[in-house]
């Protein structure tokens, strides 16, 4: 293993620049000199969003492969592109490197950006890196593009839009759940084996999340444009109050509408959890959340990786959580706190 001070920083950069190849044609200048060159093509709209991932706080490296970590932290920015409607071009990486790290280390870290740079279509064009006397922490600016007027806000939604939501709820949380206990129990004996081959699907999520640009994809091609949309970093509760909020109306959800998989219902089960806070409070799914006028019911009713999980309604209502039985339940947001 190489120590970092034996590559330095400029040498540190260099290795991860000969990795990287170049792809989008607004891309004019990458990694290298004091900023990227970028040239939007006329008529686009440049939209951009930063995330800041902190050991400790966002992820715990006794179980979280750096790889992975690489991977996920630009999935959860280029979530944020996704829920702007635009397309993802370009990323910016800083990182603050603890001195236990190795140059392999930061390399396999990088990795799994490069990993995630290839699947979503975007170029890492540059960014800072530094050492750290605490953690490790990532930060990404991801940029994108949006044809002018296209980009979708939060506050766009009005009474009676439907409220649809990707994918199903709860996996990562439930993962997360998993991996705490495993590993308490290596800190009781850590010759303990962790057992994990039995949840495949809920460790995914939450280790390796994917960011859902397929369906952005498809909305183009379906001709539907939400009138609001978000992403589900913060519990899917914390969300619709956001899209409420922002747009000026109250909501109603339904509980037998939350899309939940079969092996996050049996991990909820196990854990004796409700799947339904699951749901709505556990977070870091990174589905999209949006709005669409009822006109475009007929276009997603039997799309296999949306569902209609209710619609929005006057302010005056609130946002409520409609049980089996008909009864309303204010929502809260109950989510992740970052503080």
């Amino acid at each position: 293993m190489t120590p970092l001070d034996q590559v330095g920083e400029f040498g540190l950069i260099r290795r991860i620049q000969e990795t990287v190849q170049l792809t989008q044609p607004s891309t004019i200048l990458g990694i290298g000199d004091d900023a990227a060159i970028l040239a939007p093509a006329a008529g686009q709209e440049l939209v951009i969003s930063t995330d800041l991932l902190v050991e400790g706080v966002h992820f715990d490296l006794t179980f979280c492969p750096l790889k992975h970590l690489g991977y996920k932290a630009v999935a959860v920015n280029v979530s944020d592109i996704a829920a702007m409607n635009a397309l993802p071009t370009q990323i910016v990486v800083a990182v603050s490197i603890p001195a236990r790290f190795t140059v392999e280390a930061v390399e396999e870290l990088f990795e799994g950006v490069k990993l995630a740079c290839e699947a979503y279509n975007v170029d890492l064009v540059g960014g800072d890196t530094t050492g750290s006397r605490a953690g490790l922490t990532i930060s990404i600016t991801a940029l994108g593009q949006a044809e002018a007027g296209q980009a979708v806000r939060r506050s766009g939604a009005g009474p009676n839009d439907l409220l649809c939501v990707t994918g199903d709820l709860g996996g990562a949380y439930l993962g997360l759940q998993v991996l705490e206990r495993e590993k308490l129990a290596w800190q009781a004996d850590p010759e303990t084996q962790p057992e994990l081959d039995k949840y495949p699907y809920v460790l995914q999520r939450q280790l390796r999340p994917e960011a859902r640009m397929d369906v952005i994809h498809e909305l183009r091609d379906l001709g539907v444009t939400p009138t609001s949309m978000i992403d589900v970093s913060d519990g899917l509760a914390s969300e619709v109050l956001h899209l409420c909020q922002a747009s000026g109306t109250g909501a109603r959800i339904f509980t037998e509408n939350l899309p939940i998989a079969n092996p996050t219902l049996e991990v909820a089960e196990e854990f004796n959890l409700d799947p339904i806070m699951c749901m709505l409070n556990g977070g870091e799914d990174y589905e999209l959340l949006f709005t669409v006028p009822l006109a475009d019911h007929a276009k997603l009713k039997n799309h296999p990786d949306i569902t209609i999980i209710g619609h929005m309604v006057d302010k005056s209502e609130g946002a409520n959580l409609i049980t089996k039985a008909g009864q309303p339940v204010p929502l809260k947001a109950q989510g992740f706190s970052h503080f």
